[in-house]
């Protein structure tokens, strides 16, 4: 078993953003779900992200949706996560909730409505200027219903145009990650349904555009490890979505519903060296807290991530080449099985200790009192949510 000292000073860098949008109200296709002490503002939602870095330690940053999380001046909603002790991460672009992207944005047949989506995008960098966000995450809910309702090439040509405008104005230190989704809304074509059609963009845009793996946007069955692989072997991987399917895009907590494949996606990562502080990958929640609280939904998220990240980490590496370089494919899997049955959490608390934290955050933030008092402060105005 590899070191829990080396496992540690992994763990004790590792850093994980969190979705401004999962503290807002959000519900099923049929029903949005509303909790009391909700924010009702970005700075609001700032505040419980900081929260719930306070209790983690490993939840610096708060990615921003436009328009969700549209204010008046960006240097001082800046100002106001560096005051709570985070900053402010990658820009989401919103290009589907519009009536005029009805038939899509930037595959859309009317060059109007191309051009008001783009317009969009290159508003979404200006946003990044002002907050000094290294990302913009683009995810497109173009496609089609019916075969023969749009050519399917010319729609590949107008995506492209578009993502060599919006990579064109973005700075040297900016970065284009580009996410992929297999169906939704669109269920005939979506134009960009997979990693292999986000790679082939990514690539023909350069070095700084890079995919997007949502581990929630693929087929059943899909070996979501070998994309990871190939993306990492590739140079392409920028960023992950954390969240758990069970049949669709279920947007619920990362490692609820298969924490065996959330433990082997963290390995591929980790033999890549993306665990590495420079690695450049961005490991993204994203995901709708619709039943349960907003606040502890997040906290519980990211300790999945790090038991995933902790038993990875923890592999034989050198038991386990060996057994690959012999055949023995029973020794080999038996390795990565020894290391995915570890019980990680003494070690996370012994880090979390020696990190000046509460061994338990979950417990810790029940305690804290924090609930009541958003619930208690947080009166009138119009609570934050799907389509705020």
């Amino acid at each position: 078993m590899a070191g829990r000292e080396a496992a540690k000073n992994v763990l004790r860098t590792q850093r994980i953003e969190l979705p401004s949008w999962a503290f807002g109200n959000s519900g099923t296709r049929f029903k949005v779900f509303a909790q009391q002490g909700v924010p009702r503002d970005p700075f609001e939602k700032i505040a419980d992200a900081a929260r719930v870095h306070a209790h983690t330690g490993v939840a610096p940053t708060v990615a921003l949706h436009i328009p969700w999380d549209e204010v008046e001046d960006y240097t001082v909603l800046a100002r106001a996560a560096s005051d709570a002790g985070i900053a402010l991460g990658t820009i989401n672009a919103n290009v589907f909730q519009d009536d005029d992207y009805k038939l899509g944005s930037v595959t859309n047949p009317d060059p109007a409505i191309r051009r008001k989506a783009l317009d969009h995008l290159f508003a979404c960098v200006d946003v990044m200027d002002r907050t000094g966000s290294r990302d913009l995450k683009l995810w497109f809910s173009d496609g089609t219903n019916y075969p023969g309702q749009d050519d399917i090439r010319a729609r590949q040509d107008r995506l492209a145009e578009a993502l060599a405008a919006v990579y064109e104005r973005l700075s040297a230190d900016q970065r284009l990650i580009l996410e992929y989704k297999l169906f939704e809304p669109a269920f005939y074509t979506t134009d960009v349904p997979d990693w292999g059609t986000s790679y082939a963009h990514c690539l023909r845009l350069g070095e700084r555009a890079k995919v997007c793996v949502d581990t929630g946007h693929h087929a059943p069955g899909t070996n979501i490890e070998f994309i990871v692989a190939f993306l990492l072997r590739e140079g392409k991987l920028g960023a992950f979505d954390f969240n758990s399917r069970f049949y669709a895009d279920d947007d619920l907590i990362v490692g609820a519903a298969d924490p065996f494949q959330l433990f082997r996606i963290l390995f591929e990562v980790k033999q890549a060296g993306g665990l590495d502080q420079d690695s450049g990958i961005a490991f993204m929640l994203d995901q709708c807290h619709n039943i349960e609280p907003k606040i502890p939904g997040q906290i519980r998220s990211v300790m999945n991530v790090q038991e995933a990240t902790a038993k990875a980490l923890l592999v034989d590496t050198e038991a386990l080449a060996a057994a690959q370089a012999a055949g023995d494919v029973l020794g080999a899997n038996g390795v990565l099985m020894d290391a995915f049955n570890t019980d990680v959490r003494p070690l996370l608390a012994e880090l979390r200790e020696e990190m000046g934290l509460d061994p338990d955050p979950m417990a810790a933030y029940a305690r804290s009192g924090y609930a009541d008092e958003i619930v208690a402060g947080r009166v009138g105005g119009n609570q934050a949510g799907w389509g705020a």
